[in-house]
């Protein structure tokens, strides 16, 4: 790896995300893109191989707090703390489309096939609201939970389904995105999951819609992990959820409360309990536990070729998935290394794509940097 490179930025990073296609290129001509937005009130685009500054918007009236991008279209979607949706154009930073949804920020999906995305918002008051990409245009408004803010929103590998939850109630919710895409009179299609309050959700990236929950079971303190897979089916005049349990199992109790959730391929977990990074099966095999760090892990990243784990000791660990006989074990490879303890207090989040890996590094200042880290290829 080469050495980091740090562009600036002021204030808070809350959001970050690779605006370059995720592609293979081993020509030496690999350019990376990501962008960023900030309490100092932009969104920024950054040249990870030179370190420097592409774009950035003018300052907008409140803090953004969230980002999506969608690299084949060269498009960045942003939200602000007060619930304003922007677009804007990878290429030039410009301004293409506002919309407000009159509360606070929460939370944002895409969904829709590709070619025609749509946005999904998730407001504080439990309302959907489903827009088109990138005009911005009102397709939708669904109240999911009354006056409870969403804080699990996640789009299932086909796009055809939202999985909707809430740690303040026990209620989840799977909804087709049909409903929301191409709203009828009706209802929406969707259909409740039988678990207790939920706490994180992720969709395995290799199975069309199959949802791995960690909960309660409502009646006890115990936590429990459930996959489900989805599917929809067609009866007479009506269409109906199905939500069929592939497996449960119960953490034990010398885990403490997961506080980060993915998942690979079609069965294994990754869950991040403190400073350890633990595999299970969906079954609940614990496959591997990793002590690698010696702080809490603050972020997971999860691709088809490795996981980058960011802690709050100011480092990343990388691993690398490999095939061994008739299954995929996950190795652990090398620490890469942050600034100093004197002035870092740890990095707060971190994302990948095949010649790069971008790190938010928190300073005691209380502002935030970028660390740039670079494959050998």
């Amino acid at each position: 790896m080469k050495l980091p490179i740090l562009p600036s930025c002021g204030g808070t990073i809350d959001g970050m995300a690779y605006l370059s296609a995720n592609e293979h290129a081993f020509d030496g001509k690999e350019k990376s893109v990501v962008c960023t937005v900030s309490s100092d009130c932009t969104v920024r685009a950054w040249n990870v191989q030179e370190g420097t500054e592409i774009w950035s918007s003018s300052v907008q009236p409140a803090p953004l707090r969230s980002l999506l991008t969608i690299p084949e279209d060269q498009l960045v979607i942003t939200m602000d703390e007060q619930g304003t949706v922007k677009t804007w154009d990878g290429q030039t930073g410009k301004a293409q489309a506002t919309f407000n949804t009159v509360s606070t920020w929460y939370n944002l999906v895409l969904c829709g096939v590709p070619g025609n995305p749509f946005l999904t918002v998730a407001t504080t008051e439990g309302v959907l609201y489903t827009l088109t990409v990138p005009c911005l245009k009102e397709v939708s408004q669904v109240t999911a939970f009354q006056n409870c803010h969403i804080d699990l929103l996640h789009c299932s590998p086909d796009k055809k389904w939202i999985f909707v939850g809430s740690t303040e109630t026990p209620d989840t919710l799977i909804i087709h995105t049909d409903s929301l895409t191409k709203p009828t009179e009706d209802k929406p299609l969707s259909n409740s999951l039988p678990v207790g309050k939920c706490w994180k959700a992720s969709w395995a990236p290799k199975e069309a819609a199959r949802l791995i929950l960690l909960h309660e079971d409502g009646r006890s303190r115990n936590l429990f992990v459930t996959t489900f897979d989805l599917e929809s089916k067609q009866s007479k005049n009506k269409v109906e959820i199905l939500a069929q349990q592939v497996a449960n199992f119960i953490l034990p109790d010398s885990i403490r409360m997961p506080h980060l959730l993915e998942s690979y391929g079609t069965d294994i977990i990754l869950l991040g309990c403190e400073s350890e990074l633990k595999i299970f099966s969906v079954t609940g095999n614990l496959i591997a536990s990793f002590q690698d760090h010696h702080q809490t892990i603050t972020s997971i990243w999860v691709d088809s070729f490795r996981v980058v784990t960011s802690s709050q000791d100011i480092s990343l660990r990388v691993y690398t998935w490999k095939k061994e006989k008739n299954t995929v074990v996950l190795k652990s490879c090398y620490h890469l290394l942050g600034g100093s303890h004197r002035w870092s207090s740890g990095f707060r989040d971190v994302a990948c794509d095949n010649v790069s890996i971008m790190a938010v590094e928190s300073r005691k200042c209380g502002n935030n940097i970028l660390r740039a880290y670079f494959f050998n290829l």
